[in-house]
């Protein structure tokens, strides 16, 4: 299996645009030692490498696609992306899907939840109905393996299957609909001619038993890494939420996923979906150690596993 991270960063980036943290202005001034960063996503393929499946698709979507070469077209009209799974309906993890309007089948999985939130009053999702079956979606369920194919029925190899994580819904929709515990998963894609697996899981309120049975004995785990602490936002001036009102379980601290996935039982432990104000950003800081001696990384933009 084949995993290429096209963006690591939460939603804004690294720099994010209205930021002037010390993260943001020391990353576009060049006075510290970390990585500009866009929006979360990532393909897969098997190792063949000829047909990729995107796990969400952010903003910056076109120009991750551009700095990747095997999401290259290869003909007048085509491309390798397969399929594109939404873990939720997250800005950050869905808006790029706009952009990939110009007259292209798409296959999406997703939850019912999540496709709903998407598609229901949304006026801008007219761009993807220029055509009859531009855009097929495939409602994933919660504990149910899926081949992955694409628009044609052709298999990509992989296979997916949703498991509920501590979530809420997006931001734009909080009011308008009671919270579904769907509005937020994680996934396994497995390789079934290998058997390797990858368990991602981008965004995470919590630990709970199911994500644990998820992540168990997978070849690789992306795990949700915004924040380094609770009040991270509020300790700078930058907002009155705290990384559990935002649905984000903090890395650091004793309660945090770094010490809660200690004993964890998986390969390549990497974490995802960075915010711009998180510590470990920096490569040497003490957070940032912190996380490579217990045997972690961070995503970054072009980062590449072979499981």
């Amino acid at each position: 299996m084949l995993i290429r991270v096209l963006g690591s960063a939460a939603g804004g980036g690294f720099p994010q645009w209205n930021c002037g943290c010390d993260n943001c202005r020391g990353v576009r001034g060049g006075t510290i030692r970390a990585r500009a960063r866009t929006q979360e996503s990532v393909a897969v393929s098997t190792d063949a490498g000829d047909r990729w499946v995107l796990l969400n698709c952010s903003p910056e979507i076109r120009s991750q696609i551009e700095s990747a070469p095997p999401l290259h077209p290869r003909a007048p009209r085509h491309s390798p992306i397969a399929a594109i799974v939404l873990t939720n309906g997250d800005l950050d993890h869905c808006l790029g899907l706009l952009s990939l309007r110009e007259s292209h089948r798409l296959l999406i999985y997703a939850t019912d939840s999540v496709e709903r939130g998407f598609t229901r009053g949304n006026v801008l999702y007219r761009t993807l109905e220029r055509f009859p079956g531009q855009v097929t979606w495939h409602h994933m369920k919660v504990g149910r393996e899926d081949d992955l194919v694409d628009v044609d029925g052709r298999a990509t190899g992989l296979t997916v299957e949703a498991v509920v994580v501590p979530g809420k819904a997006p931001v734009h929709l909080e009011r308008q609909r009671p919270a579904d515990p769907e509005d937020n998963v994680g996934v396994r894609i497995r390789e079934p001619r290998t058997g390797r697996v990858l368990a991602y899981l981008s965004a995470a309120g919590g630990i709970t038993d199911v994500v644990r049975q998820a992540i168990a004995g997978a070849d690789a785990l992306f795990f949700d890494g915004t924040f380094w602490s609770s009040d991270e936002l509020p300790a700078r001036g930058l907002g009155a939420k705290r990384a559990e009102d935002m649905a984000h379980l903090p890395v650091g601290g004793p309660d945090g996923s770094l010490a809660a996935l200690a004993d964890v039982r998986a390969g390549r432990r990497v974490y995802i979906h960075v915010n711009n104000t998180n510590p470990m950003l920096r490569e040497d800081s003490a957070e940032h150690a912190a996380v490579a001696a217990a045997g972690w990384g961070i995503a970054w933009d072009g980062m590449e596993l072979r499981l």
